[in-house]
């Protein structure tokens, strides 16, 4: 159903089906937006999701299917968030692919594929919704990674595709200015990666010997902060907010 004359503020999240996206629709929703929902494979969780939202409040919700490394998608996404709600304020893109690529043998089509959802999907997504976004003041946050600041061994090509992303929020924090604020959260442990139980607890319990406080995040951690260069934070731009229990302080 189309409301093209929503007077609610309206966010893009990409990647928002489970996990760390959907913590943050969940967070965003909650301070009263209207959620645009993007989702690549994820069908099921993001369709509940948004049933879920709209159940909350109607016609608060809307769902778009695009694979980020498309060159289409993100016109696609932009035309969807503005056909459900009629404009667009905040843009948080949040999806990724994490996977390891050992160099010997990393592959072109893993640079491609890494690079596309971590640092070319968003820079086009970016760059489409910025007409839109200036008529607000928007704001854009980006999702990078302690590990686009210091890499992580045997995953050179994510490191690098997420250190793209940090100067791609620093870069277009200038070139979007004054009307829109572009900043970045960069999560530290949150999530063992899905499949990594069998990284086993001595793995993890030795990452967390590394982290000052003693605890891995959690989703919501990340949401707070997200949620807070959104919407509650009309003076700061450019910035790298690192939500990661003070990792990086013994990295």
């Amino acid at each position: 159903m189309s409301h093209p004359h929503s007077t609610a503020a309206t966010a893009i999240i990409t990647g928002g089906a489970r996990r760390i996206g959907a913590e943050i629709a969940r967070h965003l929703h909650r301070r009263g937006l209207n959620i645009c929902l993007h989702y690549r494979g994820s069908e099921a969780p993001a369709r509940e999701l948004v049933e879920t939202l709209n159940a909350e409040r109607a016609h608060s919700a809307s769902l778009v299917q695009a694979d980020l490394a498309d060159p289409a998608a993100a016109q696609r996404i932009h035309d969807a968030a503005l056909e459900a709600f009629g404009r667009i304020d905040v843009l948080i893109n949040n999806a990724s692919a994490f996977y390891p690529t050992p160099v010997k043998q990393a592959s072109q089509e893993a640079w491609d594929d890494l690079f596309a959802s971590n640092a070319r999907g968003p820079y086009f997504l970016s760059r489409v919704c910025a007409p839109e976004l200036a008529r607000r003041p928007g704001a854009i946050v980006n999702l990078v990674d302690i590990h686009g600041l210091v890499p992580l061994k045997d995953n050179s090509i994510y490191s690098m595709a997420k250190a793209a992303l940090v100067m791609q929020t620093r870069a277009l924090a200038k070139d979007l200015a004054p009307m829109v604020r572009v900043n970045g959260v960069a999560p530290g442990s949150i999530l063992w990666p899905e499949g990594e139980a069998e990284a086993g607890q001595e793995a993890q319990q030795a990452i967390l010997e590394r982290v000052p406080l003693q605890r891995q995040g959690t989703p919501a951690d990340i949401a707070g902060a997200v949620t807070f260069l959104a919407l509650d934070a009309p003076y700061v731009t450019g910035q790298i907010l690192a939500v990661d229990g003070g990792r990086l302080l013994n990295m």
